[in-house]
């Protein structure tokens, strides 16, 4: 009878124990279903923002014309001054007509023959007056009359010659704008040669360019190359002025695609009126096809594409909305929102990769 009472004794023990464990699962499972995890979002609110459809390509800076000052015959270079008593150099500006720098000696003496040719042409012209008067007196016939006029004009033409010879000894700038280059060696472009060397015919003694305005010469690949149209407006950027922006349009786009990269060459003009900008400068190129000012945008993060529509999903109280919305103009950072968002309404930018409508979120930031 004791033993009975010892064993109904630990069974009623181990029914406590076992009521009370599953008493203590209950309550975790109660606790269980009131725990939901809100998901961490950073948001945006809806405003109203400037947004462009435009492309993004790189070029090199050039003139967009150069001058060659190139030497005829062969003679002694000697630089003349600048208005200031100062011998030119690279950098200097220059105007159409300024004399740069003369090509000296024997060489260009011999090739102008200036003197002879002059004395030549004096002769001829007073063998010609005294023959015309004669033929008018009647002791010289047409034909003597009409020899001597042939001569002078000859001479007239080795005169001139001599006169075109002795100037292009003198080497001009045809052009206004800056000395790019001056005297160089030819086999070593970086050390000038010195004044009074004899230079050789064809050697370069100046290059000249307007840097006012410069071209910067740009590819286009792919669906670019139907965007594009020349007159559209431009921004240029260098590193060198990384907080400035240089205006500028297109200009030209090439006639052909060129058969090796299977681009498309667009020139874009710039303007460079501050001269900040060298020919030689690597950009970056901004052409701007449209552009709207003022209207709804957010984010291009904060739009996702669900089942072949665009979406936003926007925060309200601890839950999100999911919106369709109808996109407009915008680039790799923002986007116009024509229709399905207001103005001041916060839309998720990070974290969205989960959501669905109602979804409890939780706010870690802002952008």
């Amino acid at each position: 009878m004791k033993m009975n009472q010892s064993v109904i004794g630990v069974l009623l023990i181990i029914c406590i124990a076992f009521s009370g464990f599953l008493s203590g699962c209950s309550r975790d499972e109660g606790r269980d279903d009131k725990i939901e995890f809100l998901v961490p979002v950073t948001v945006s609110t809806v405003g109203k923002m400037d947004v462009e459809e435009k492309i993004t390509a790189t070029g090199t800076l050039r003139t967009t014309k150069v001058a060659r000052l190139e030497v005829e015959t062969g003679g002694i270079l000697e630089f003349l001054t600048n208005k200031e008593g100062r011998r030119y150099r690279e950098g200097d500006s220059v105007k159409a007509g300024d004399v740069i720098a003369r090509i000296t000696g024997d060489d260009v003496r011999l090739a102008a023959r200036k003197e002879a040719t002059l004395q030549r042409f004096e002769t001829a012209k007073d063998e010609y007056e005294s023959t015309k008067k004669l033929y008018d007196d009647g002791f010289k016939s047409r034909a003597e009359l009409l020899k001597m006029q042939s001569g002078l004009e000859d001479a007239r033409i080795d005169y001139e010659k001599s006169l075109n010879a002795e100037k292009r000894s003198q080497l001009t700038t045809p052009i206004d704008g800056i000395i790019l280059r001056l005297a160089r060696d030819r086999d070593n472009q970086s050390q000038p040669i010195a004044v009074g060397q004899y230079v050789n015919p064809g050697f370069e003694v100046a290059r000249i360019a307007p840097t006012d305005i410069l071209v910067a010469d740009v590819d286009l690949v792919a669906q670019d190359v139907a965007r594009v149209t020349e007159g559209l407006p431009a921004r240029v950027k260098n590193y060198a002025w990384k907080n400035e922006e240089f205006n500028g349009r297109v200009v030209r786009l090439d006639p052909v695609i060129d058969p090796v990269t299977r681009a498309l060459k667009a020139e874009i003009e710039v303007e460079n009126h501050d001269a900040k900008l060298r020919p030689g400068m690597f950009v970056e190129v901004t052409i701007i096809r449209e552009q709207k000012k003022d209207v709804p945008a957010v984010p291009r993060e904060a739009v996702v594409n669900r089942g072949g529509k665009w979406v936003v999903f926007v925060l309200s109280g601890q839950r999100v909305v999911r919106k369709d919305v109808l996109l407009g103009l915008g680039d790799d950072n923002i986007v116009e929102i024509r229709e399905g968002l207001s103005g001041g309404e916060r839309v998720v930018t990070r974290g969205l990769e989960t959501l669905e409508d109602q979804t409890r979120v939780r706010v870690t930031g802002t952008n």
